[in-house]
C-alpha cells in the first residue's frame, strides 16, 4: 500500500473516476497536480483527469496534449495520444489510486502549469 508521500506532482496514475452524470466509475489515468509538500502531508491529492479524446486540445488552452510518439509522451506511461483536462480536477483519496504508470517530463510539467493557469484564469 502506498504511503502518503508516494505520489508527486506530475505523476501519471490510474484510478477509478466517478462519472460526472449518474452513478458508477471508470478506471482512467490522471495526473497528480497537487504540490509535493501537501502530497507528503495529506491522505488526499488533487488530480487532473486524462482522456484519449484529443480533438479539443488544439483550441482549448486548459488542455495539455500528450503525444505518445515523442520521448516526453513515452515517459508518461500512456498508451495512446491523450489530453490532460485541467478543467476537470478532482480531489481523491490516495488509497483509491491503483498505481503509478509514468510521469510528466519537465517540458510537459511546464505545459501543465500553463494549462492549469488557463483553466483557473490565473495570471
Amino acid at each position: 500500500m502506498p504511503t502518503a508521500s508516494s505520489y508527486f506532482r506530475g505523476d501519471v496514475v490510474l484510478l477509478p473516476v466517478p462519472f460526472v452524470l449518474g452513478t458508477g466509475s471508470k478506471v482512467r489515468p490522471a495526473v497528480v497536480v497537487q504540490n509535493d509538500r501537501l502530497n507528503a502531508q495529506l491522505q488526499t491529492t488533487m488530480v487532473a483527469i486524462v482522456t484519449s479524446t484529443t480533438f479539443r486540445a488544439a483550441a482549448e488552452s486548459s488542455q495539455l496534449l500528450i503525444d505518445v510518439g515523442t520521448s516526453d509522451g513515452q515517459q508518461s506511461g500512456l498508451l495512446h495520444n491523450s489530453v490532460v483536462k485541467c478543467e476537470h480536477v478532482n480531489t481523491v483519496d490516495k488509497r483509491h489510486i491503483l498505481r503509478k504508470i509514468g510521469e510528466l517530463s519537465p517540458a510537459l510539467r511546464l505545459g501543465l502549469d500553463v494549462c492549469l493557469k488557463a483553466a483557473m484564469e490565473l495570471p
